[in-house]
């Protein structure tokens, strides 16, 4: 059988990763180190992510906003375990003006600024002292925004969705009167990732708490849902944060409460990126290109007209765009059905390869015959080939297909996420009882997938020297499974008796 993709999955999984984005036309490199341009087809994705996700953080109560892409270094410094926790990735502005000299741009000497400006990172401490000037009183909480932004971050190593210096994302932040309330919100934002992730991007996920180790720089507490890829690699696909009051008593963000008492308000946040369409290319991808699930692919349906140029052609295109527009009309997922007509002037059999490679959910040729016969031809990309290694093209009445497709769409997307969720659950060990076990596990076999194993929760040195080991051995230590079933033995790693599971991985 013969692959659109030039390379496979099990030849190389990094080579296959970027033939992907490229030959599905979803990004490029732009030039300037660690940026890429997104093209057409990934940015509708994003979008439909977006306009998804979007809907869920507002249907929660949630409200969006905008805040500067420029920080002032000072609100950094005000929290010293965030600042020294994004450092090194921090690009920093200096100047506001370039001058020429000796043929050449420079910054002017006279142009310095009287405080640097980062970058935004992240937003935690620009939103914090927004929170302060709102915050005055009980009756002012809670506050819950969201932003969609861009955000930077030098990375040292970069790859195309995955770790990039540039990406957008959403972050949303919060601010509380009770530990109670900021904790329940994590988890419930949590939960909208959880959700999200299953139901719109067909990704199976597991939630939980993240190690102490992994914290974001701040927290009191960090949740995340991870995604297993098909190499067996972890990728965190969101994260939800409980901060406490830390960024509140860096940011002076106070309010009275209801007895005149002046308390520090309890804040989270929480954010999910475009890492999520690498994740969808490595869960969901095949040896021909990407597979989409039709709640977030830009077009579920495409209509690729076979013309010849002869005086059959204006009858078939006809033909098709009666057919996309009676498309159009249905509804799934509660929205019109999203079907486009592809006019372009190329062979048939080009356009049909390109829409796989994309990951089309539903691919329809219409010839001069299937116009005579009042059929078309469906290729579903969740099946693309027969037993016997042909393209599976099904031709099916007209009127019979616009009657099924929708049904046809729900089952794509059901059927994605059960094959991605049987890969998940089959490869997730449960049995390993110590530290040559773990190690004879990953060593096995080029992607073994994750291991759960008993865990004490250990802190200081004892927990330095557990990433210390795992570091050497190319592991992470995932997430405490919010449904993983209770402890019952001692820790592999330290020998103490156990306290919860932990699943460790190695990881993008």
């Amino acid at each position: 059988m013969k692959h659109a993709l030039s390379v496979t999955r099990e030849q190389d999984f990094s080579a296959w990763y970027q033939a992907v984005i490229t030959e599905a036309d979803l990004a490029e490199e732009s030039g300037v180190r660690g940026c890429m341009v997104i093209r057409p087809w990934g940015y509708g994705i994003w979008e439909r992510i977006q306009k998804l996700l979007d809907e869920r953080i507002k249907a929660t109560g949630h409200e969006n906003c905008y805040f500067p892409l420029f920080i002032p270094l000072s609100y950094f410094e005000k929290e010293a375990e965030h600042v020294d926790g994004f450092a090194k990735e921090m690009a920093v502005v200096t100047h506001h003006r370039l001058i020429q000299k000796d043929g050449k741009l420079v910054p002017d000497p006279d142009a310095k600024l009287e405080e640097p400006l980062v970058v935004r990172p992240t937003s935690e401490t620009v939103i914090g002292a927004a929170f302060s000037r709102w915050v005055q009183s009980w009756r002012d909480l809670p506050v819950l925004i969201n932003q969609w932004a861009n955000v930077v971050r030098w990375e040292m190593r970069t790859r195309m969705f995955l770790r990039t210096t540039e990406f957008l994302w959403q972050e949303g932040h919060t601010a509380h009167a009770s530990v109670d309330e900021a904790l329940e919100e994590t988890m419930k934002m949590l939960e909208v990732y959880r959700s999200f992730a299953e139901e719109c991007v067909a990704m199976p996920v597991i939630a939980g708490e993240k190690p102490e180790n992994e914290r974001f720089p701040g927290a009191v507490a960090t949740y995340s849902i991870e995604a297993m890829m098909q190499d067996g690699k972890a990728l965190q696909a969101g994260t939800s944060h409980f901060l406490g009051t830390t960024f509140s008593a860096a940011q002076n963000i106070k309010f009275q409460n209801a007895e005149g008492q002046q308390e520090l308000a309890q804040t989270t946040s929480w954010g999910m990126s475009t890492r999520m369409i690498g994740g969808l290319i490595m869960v969901h991808g095949d040896d021909d290109g990407l597979r989409v699930p039709p709640r977030v692919a830009p077009y579920q349906i495409v209509v690729v007209p076979m013309l010849r140029d002869n005086d059959e052609d204006a009858a078939i295109v006809d033909y098709c765009t009666d057919l996309v527009s009676q498309l159009n009309a249905l509804d799934l997922f509660r929205e019109p059905v999203r079907a486009l007509l592809d006019k372009r002037p190329a062979k048939a059999a080009t356009k049909r390869w390109g829409w796989v490679k994309k990951g089309a959910p539903i691919v329809i040729e219409v010839g001069g015959r299937d116009v005579a016969g009042g059929n078309v031809s469906v290729i579903r990309r969740d099946r693309l080939y027969r037993e016997d290694g042909k393209l599976d093209s099904q031709i099916v009445a007209k009127a019979d297909f616009v009657a099924a497709a929708t049904s046809m769409l729900a089952d794509i997307q059901q059927a994605l996420f059960a094959d991605a969720k049987g890969r998940l659950d089959s490869n997730i060990d449960s049995s390993i009882s110590s530290l040559d076990a773990l190690k004879a596990y990953f060593d096995a076999s080029a992607k073994p997938g994750w291991a759960l194993v008993q865990w004490s929760k250990p802190t200081g040195d004892a927990l330095d020297k557990v990433v210390q080991w795992l570091k050497g051995e190319k592991l992470t230590l995932r997430n405490i499974p919010s449904d993983a079933a209770a402890a019952d033995g001692a820790c592999i790693f330290t020998g103490d008796t156990a306290v919860e599971r932990v699943l460790v991985g190695r990881s993008y």
